[in-house]
């Protein structure tokens, strides 16, 4: 195989698949990056075996061939090569010489055919949506998913389509964070779940743009994500998921409208006096027209009085303040809905629209 291609799109496409490769595995191939010189393609593969990213690359090929490559080490050569055409060659060894200007390295790789290639995919069940869709639904929904892998359901997230909705769930035992958005066409209705790794690295490489689309393919055991010039293949994560709306109520016994920045810049400064480890909650004491927020721990205590609208009850009741900054973060309305019942139920903040809902557990406290 040769190849010659700019350093940059070198660069791009190492950074795509590297998000797939193994690093824990005991099959040095999986530690690989697959470099495919083919039909006027050079197609770059990395595969776990749980999460597979393809993507296509330009550039120019001189001898069509395969070989794969040290994931690491090749990504490292690569970014500190000069900033100009890079010429990768190949011999019946699966020796690599890789060339740009005065520097050639030479390392050795590995028979391209022991590569596992991704699975095939069939296409029948499928949504399109803008990349930024995707995107944004991802980051409103994802820091409530659990990192315990004893709840492996809770790991990731569940995507649900009826009609021309995508609604996207994660919950972790504390919280649930539910997200919908309508989709431009009707299409046949599917329930996956799928691994917040995942989800995690297709935030990373998406651009985000409104105007670039991504269309998701789902089959019993996979799902597929298809944009640009990149493939990302994952496994689903297999069982029932939760039935969340068992847990969701839309009875209350007070409603607060609040300020949502000024709400978040509070919580924030009362963050500073509490440690992760401490676990103290935030304290919240919703009267007439007023919220005041307390904490007290061993650096101190602070208190903060907003001002709000409210229908119902007063109510005393206490949160971990981080699950409530994690949801105000990723909330653009500037105004929210908080809806409580007691002190020993869980919270709603959701939007009238029905496009988000959070659900958030309180914190029992002495006072």
């Amino acid at each position: 195989m040769k190849i010659i291609c700019n350093k940059n799109n070198l660069v791009h496409g190492v950074s795509i698949v590297s998000k797939a490769v193994s690093n824990k595995t005991t099959l040095s191939i999986l530690e690989c990056i697959l470099i495919e010189a083919n039909a006027g393609i050079i197609t770059f593969t990395a595969n776990d075996m749980e999460l597979g990213i393809e993507t296509k690359i330009q550039g120019q090929i001189i001898e069509q061939g395969k070989i794969a490559l040290d994931a690491k080490l090749f990504s490292e050569i690569v970014r500190k090569l000069p900033d100009n055409d890079v010429i990768i060659e190949t011999d019946q060894d699966f020796k690599a010489v890789i060339t740009c200007e005065k520097a050639c390295f030479q390392i050795m790789g590995q028979e391209g055919n022991e590569f596992p290639y991704l699975p095939e995919i069939e296409k029948e069940k499928s949504i399109t949506l803008s990349q930024f869709s995707l995107k944004e639904i991802i980051r409103q929904t994802i820091f409530s998913i659990s990192d315990n892998e004893n709840t492996k359901l809770m790991t990731g997230e569940l995507f649900e389509v009826k009609d021309h909705q995508l609604s996207v769930v994660s919950l972790d035992g504390h919280r649930i964070s539910i997200r919908k958005i309508d989709l431009k066409d009707s299409y046949d209705s599917f329930k996956v779940v799928v691994p917040g790794k995942t989800l995690q690295e297709i935030v990373k490489i998406i651009s985000g743009e409104t105007e670039e689309d991504v269309t998701i393919y789902v089959t019993s055991k996979h799902i597929l994500f298809e944009f640009n010039d990149t493939k990302v293949v994952s496994r689903l994560l297999e069982g029932e998921y939760y039935k969340i709306s068992q847990m969701l109520s839309s009875d209350y016994e007070t409603k607060i409208t609040i300020n949502k920045k000024e709400f978040l810049n509070c919580i924030d400064r009362a963050s500073l006096l509490i440690r992760e480890s401490d676990k103290k909650p935030i304290i919240i004491n919703i009267t007439d027209n007023s919220l005041e927020l307390s904490i007290s721990s061993f650096f101190g205590s602070m208190e903060e009085n907003i001002m709000i609208t409210k229908e119902g009850r007063d109510l005393f009741i206490g949160f971990n303040p981080k699950f409530l900054m994690d949801v105000l973060r990723v909330i653009d309305d500037e105004e929210i809905h908080i809806y409580l019942v007691n002190p020993k139920a869980p919270c709603f903040i959701k939007d009238e629209a029905g496009y988000y809902t959070y659900l958030i557990l309180p914190v029992n406290f002495n006072h």
